[in-house]
């Protein structure tokens, strides 16, 4: 997910919650706060997904290249 759309997704999700939590309580406060909530619940969302598509492809890179090929890598000459 491109960091684009999921802000335009958040600010959409967060000005529903504010115009349903108006119309429930009659409140512009508590609209503004349950709005500001769903933002930051949805930031911590993506954040954990960004933070786990970084961990899977760090695992999978250290599955894929055995250890032996990483020493020789950092040995500019070539295998000893």
């Amino acid at each position: 997910m491109y960091f684009p759309q999921f802000l335009v997704g958040m600010f959409a999700t967060s000005f529903i919650v504010a115009i349903w939590a108006d119309i429930e309580t009659g409140s512009v406060w508590t609209a503004l706060g349950w709005a500001i909530l769903a933002l930051v619940i949805l930031q911590f969302g993506y954040i954990g997904l960004v933070v786990s598509l970084i961990y899977k492809r760090a695992s999978e890179g250290a599955e894929a290249s055995p250890a032996s090929e990483v020493a020789n890598d950092l040995n500019p000459t070539g295998p000893v």
